[in-house]
């Protein structure tokens, strides 16, 4: 019978790489919580009404790149989400979440997009995100930026590793009416130098052409008219209030004016950080301010903003950088040489695990040296061996393992002092890359 393969673009997450993710996991959400940020948890599937009206009808996401279907049933059309940031502020207006109070949210979960899958880019992805719902001054832009370095310091992206961050201001919705008037203006003069997709855009929302990837473009971009003329003085005292304060935190960054984001609910600051490991597809994380979206959506006029981080792209970085190089996931792995050694090592194994320690016992009739051997394969941090003279004693003796300065090390000791040892001498940071 013919073997059924996973949907192209929608990865399975095996245990190998499943520990680098739950390690990643673990470091960015502890960096969210230590800025006091909530979790929120949402549905995958929404009402597609709610992205058409919050990520704007003309956007690469709606037009080509969303899950949609219309439930047979009663006749509505829903969608899977193809980002969260709609969907959180779909749930803070329903909930009411900010009556008396702003917001600092976080979240993490899988999206859908219906594109050609590449290098990195899925049709099933994995992101990290934060909202700030109710903050309308610089200050909150400012604390995610510095969050996202916190997050790239905690997971071991430094030096040549950390992205580089991109940031610009595209203004109100009044002075971007102006300027997308100037800016269609433009290319309509250079109307033969576009391909039939930016021409589509031309006559949808010029703003679109500066998001192209075309690097045939890249020449007219450059010529093109710039955001900054058009914005007003609020817009740039904001602006560079915001610089100002990254500055005094000796943040590296580049005004990049030709940078819009692909969605249409951003306005005024907006940024990226792009990693250059992962050549093309090289934004691992992007985000900004939207203040119009939380009353497109129902709920009252209030300052928003927030970023997103893509996993599969945080991974691919430090897999590029560090190989397979792997942390310790299992504290003990008990090998035995007879049934009733095993037994043993079963009953022991429920005493240590009440301690708070991780441990796997060898279930097979393997030989020794076969689960000597799956014990390394593990990422044990020590072996304990049971057999009929560890029985007859009533001790153990344990091994380090994956440990470069001990390995091969081993000490002798009564059932009831296993425990003990292991969490003294265990090590729990998990750190994969430093």
């Amino acid at each position: 019978m013919e073997k059924i393969s996973a949907i192209r673009g929608m990865n399975d997450l095996l245990p190998q790489k499943l520990r680098i993710w739950r390690d990643l996991e673990k470091k960015i959400s502890s960096v969210f919580c230590s800025y006091g940020f909530e979790e929120i948890r949402t549905p995958v599937l929404e009402r597609t009404e709610l992205f058409l009206r919050g990520l704007g009808a003309v956007t690469d996401i709606v037009e080509k790149e969303m899950y949609s279907f219309e439930d047979h049933l009663n006749g509505k059309k829903y969608s899977l989400r193809p980002e969260n940031t709609a969907a959180v502020v779909r749930a803070s207006v329903q909930h009411n979440l900010t009556y008396n109070e702003p917001k600092k949210l976080w979240y993490y979960g899988p999206m859908f997009r219906h594109e050609r899958p590449q290098a990195g880019r899925y049709r099933q992805f994995f992101q990290f995100g934060v909202e700030m719902l109710g903050y309308d001054g610089f200050e909150s832009e400012a604390e995610l930026i510095l969050m996202c370095k916190a997050v790239w310091q905690a997971i071991g992206l430094s030096g040549n590793l950390q992205p580089v961050l991109k940031i610009n201001s595209i203004g109100t919705s009044e002075e971007r009416t102006l300027y997308v008037k100037a800016l269609g203006e433009f290319f309509e003069r250079h109307i033969d130098v576009l391909d039939d997709e930016n021409l589509k855009r031309l006559k949808k929302n010029p703003l679109r052409i500066l998001d192209s990837k075309n690097e045939n473009l890249d020449t007219l971009k450059n010529e093109a008219p710039k955001i900054s003329s058009f914005l007003g003085k609020s817009s740039k005292a904001h602006f560079e209030n915001l610089l100002s304060l990254l500055d005094s935190y000796s943040i590296p960054y580049e005004v990049d004016l030709k940078l819009v984001r692909g969605l249409d609910y951003y306005s005024s600051t907006v940024f990226e950080w792009k990693a250059s490991a992962l050549g093309a597809q090289d934004t691992v994380c992007g985000g900004g301010r939207y203040d119009a979206l939380v009353p497109l959506l129902g709920g009252s006029q209030q300052g928003a903003c927030g970023f997103a981080i893509g996993m599969e792209r945080l991974a691919e970085i430090l897999e590029t950088e560090y190989g397979n190089k792997e942390g310790c996931f299992l504290d003990l792995y008990c090998a035995h040489t007879s049934q009733a050694a095993k037994m043993m090592a079963i009953e022991l194994a429920e005493r240590v695990r009440k301690e708070g320690i991780s441990v796997r016992v060898d279930l097979t009739q393997s030989s020794l040296k076969a689960q000597v051997r799956r014990a390394f394969r593990n990422r044990a941090q020590f072996l304990a061996i049971f057999g009929e003279e560890e029985m007859k004693a009533q001790h153990v003796n344990v091994r380090w393992l994956n440990n470069e300065e001990r390995e091969g090390q081993q000490r002798k000791m009564p059932f009831g002092e296993l425990a003990e040892f292991l969490l003294k001498n265990k090590h729990n940071d998990g750190n994969l890359y430093q």
